[in-house]
């Protein structure tokens, strides 16, 4: 039975729900062996007539014995192509028939085993060009691959194969050419290799040059009509959003300026478009089109974590409320709708509702005239909804125009045109609340946990809002507790209990991140020693004892064949930049110098890829630059436990300080104190905000505001 025709939230908890305990191995007449998975991504497949294995031993074991290749199918829960390619394919009694009788077939949930797919999408791109998911792979038992393909209909059509083809052309070569395989395969690997030996050499790169460099390359790509960088399909791209601003406000000048503005109007053209949730809030996946208006629809955690951190430099860099608002957006609609229970942050909700894209999020305008009566036709100029609608006869909500030119334009009141249309969309989000809701992922993943503890402490401090700052050690706090094996390894992802799987440097490395970002909200010195702690155990876990290189999989953790690339920005930030970073902040915070040339060791293997391809590093980039330059340290004395304590805490947040270090001292009793140490100079203590804000004025004659362009 498929789950697209129904509500999938449901279908998933039905099977999570039947009683294993009585099941053959293999999941007997109804079921497949992803029966018994805990994952989402894997439970859809469960009721397929495919003999799906999860990726184990047994897997491996048969596909030897019987000397059968195997088809490894790499997805996730929310991926809209996957439900496609199942639907089409494996969902089909005659493609199970086949894939039953010539392949051993394992099904990968790319969430959970996030190293699993990097060696294999690096596959995937070395031999097409290109990759994506589905990503299907056919490989041989001792896992060396031969052949990548993403999505492929049943049947060919316009002159491709489609994957009946394929499946008997290859089960065809295994038995007639077997010669051919191990020749592809014997290829790949030595391919692989190859690229790795020619990383060049790991002499540091020209921080400047490097930067200028990544700098030309977003001038050339960004689109100065919509924001955002290329063109169809458009990702957000936080990272370079989050670098341009960070060149502005080390460098508020001219050039510094043009950076700033090209973040700015890109945060404002996604805000205005369909790929933002104007009435749920937050951000789906990307858009297909060039203008933010048709977006895929699924809504990612990650995406969430790092765009509000974003906003949040914005809002810092520029003093406007438009940014505050947006981060705010955010975290209401994580709070709302990826929240668990436990207070941790689940992964993902679906593209799809009962079996089609975004069904869940657009509208006909009959619908919103019938809901909102005499304000409809307000509603409707102001979020451009038309009987034609602007996505397949219906309406993708929109705001192409900013309410205050807006209410300009129509002679409006802003403020009460304002209060009218939020109250319009609370009673259409009330309407649409009522609707099968798309699947939410309910696995919780360290290092996506560790993005979203790490934006909402940032932000709590520096949007006075304790309130963000519970809901970070509230998520931290389950990681630390349920994700955390008896021997204090960190697991990967959680669902119904911790999963088998040891965290990657990812995991680590976002996870202490978000603790050190906790700790200067708080002052807590408790969230520094969980990140000190944590930070031992990855230099255990993921550096070389002899060259000080790190891996992105622990050495007590299964390997893949071979190491395929460096590590690099991508949907989610560089983890050996969010190593050094955590490193560089680790050294410092506890003056241990030599963690300084740890973080360095983190980024030597990825020199020469700075150096060539900066726009794929600016994470490292970031660090290589603290790294040529001593911190503003702040240091906290005395109880910092208190109202006045955060208040103090907030100012100095706001304050247009780069680089900044927070240290607590350990001197106790002693009356609250911050002494602010920069550019090889003391300054004589304070104890309020205030002093502090006229330190700032009177040392420095800035101007203290969050949009001062002064930076120390």
């Amino acid at each position: 039975m498929s789950h697209t025709s129904q509500n999938s939230a449901a279908y998933i908890a039905t099977l999570m729900a039947v009683d294993k305990s009585n099941l053959p191995t293999d999941g007997g007449e109804r079921f497949n062996r992803l029966i018994f998975a805990r994952s989402p991504y894997l439970l859809q497949h469960a009721e397929n007539p495919v003999n799906w294995y999860e990726w184990g031993v047994a897997a491996f074991d048969r596909a030897r014995s019987e000397n059968l290749p195997i088809l490894l199918s790499i997805g996730y829960a929310t991926c809209h192509w996957c439900h496609v390619m199942a639907h089409e394919s494996f969902e089909d009694q005659e493609v199970a028939a086949l894939l039953n009788r010539h392949f051993v077939c394992i099904k990968i949930d790319r969430e959970e085993r996030p190293d699993i797919d990097d060696f294999y999408m690096a596959v995937a791109q070395m031999m097409t060009g290109g990759g994506g998911w589905p990503l299907n792979i056919f490989m041989t038992s001792d896992k060396h691959p031969f052949m990548a393909i993403t999505y492929l209909p049943k049947r060919g059509r316009g002159g491709m194969n489609g994957l009946m083809e394929l499946l008997g052309n290859i089960a065809t070569l295994w038995r007639q050419r077997p010669e051919m395989i191990e020749r592809n395969c014997q290829g790949i690997m030595a391919a692989l290799e190859d690229a790795r030996q020619h990383q060049g050499d790991k002499s540091s790169p020209d921080t400047m040059a490097a930067a200028e460099k990544a700098l030309q390359q977003l001038k050339r790509i960004y689109d100065p009509k919509n924001g955002g960088f290329g063109s169809a399909p458009k990702f957000p791209m936080p990272i370079y959003l989050s670098w341009l601003i960070g060149q502005y406000l080390s460098h508020p000048h001219p050039e510094g300026e043009g950076a700033l503005n090209m973040a700015l109007h890109t945060l404002r053209q996604m805000r205005s478009g369909g790929i933002w949730d104007h009435l749920g809030g937050g951000l789906h996946r990307y858009s297909v089109d060039s203008s933010w208006l048709a977006p895929h629809f699924e809504k990612m955690l990650y995406d969430q974590a790092m765009l509000a951190r974003v906003t949040t430099e914005a809002f810092l860099a520029t003093g406007e409320p438009f940014y505050r608002t947006m981060t705010e957006e955010i975290f209401a609609f994580v709070g709302r709708e990826l929240q668990s229970a436990e207070g941790a942050f689940c992964s993902a909700l679906d593209a799809d509702s009962e079996g089609i894209e975004g069904k869940f999020y657009v509208w006909e305008k009959r619908e919103i005239d019938a809901c909102l009566g005499p304000d409809a036709e307000l509603f409707c100029r102001y979020h451009a909804v038309t009987d034609e609608g602007n996505f397949e006869g219906q309406t993708i909500l929109t705001a192409p125009v900013a309410l205050n030119i807006f209410c300009q334009q129509q002679r409006l009141n802003a403020e009460e045109t304002g209060k009218l249309l939020e109250l319009c969309r609370s009673r259409l989000l009330e309407q649409r609340e009522r609707r099968i809701r798309p699947l939410r992922d309910d696995k919780i993943i360290t290092s996506w946990n560790g993005l979203m503890i790490s934006a909402l402490a940032t932000a709590g401090v520096i949007f006075n809002k304790p309130e963000y700052i519970i809901r970070a050690a509230r998520a931290a706090h389950f990681i630390l507790h349920s994700l955390r094996r008896a021997d204090g390894r960190i697991m990967r992802s959680y669902l119904n209990g911790a999963s088998d799987v040891p965290a990657f440097l990812e995991d680590y490395a976002f996870l202490t991140g978000g603790l050190l970002d906790l700790f200067e909200a708080t002052l807590d010195r408790n969230w520094l020693t969980e990140a000190r702690t944590l930070a031992e155990e990855l230099l255990r876990l993921f550096r070389h004892p002899v060259s000080g290189d790190f891996t992105l999989t622990g050495h007590d953790a299964e390997q893949m064949p071979a190491r395929v690339s460096s590590d690099h920005d991508g949907v989610t930030p560089s983890a050996l930049s969010r190593t050094a970073h955590l490193l560089y902040r680790l050294a410092w915070i506890d003056d241990r110098p030599g963690l300084l040339d740890s973080a360095r060791k983190a980024l030597a293997g990825i020199s020469s890829e700075i150096r060539d391809n900066p726009l794929g590093h600016l994470g490292a980039l970031q660090v290589l630059s603290l790294l040529e330059n001593q911190p503003a340290i702040a240091t906290f004395t005395g109880e910092t436990d208190t109202t006045e304590a955060f208040a103090l805490n907030v100012d100095l947040h706001l304050a247009p300080i780069k680089n900044l270090i927070l240290r607590r001292s350990d001197i106790q009793p002693s009356p609250l104190s911050l002494s602010l140490c920069l550019q090889g100079t003391c300054y004589p203590t304070v104890s309020t905000a205030d002093e502090l804000n006229r330190l700032l004025k009177g040392r420095f004659e800035l101007r203290f505001a969050s949009g001062s362009s002064g930076m120390i």
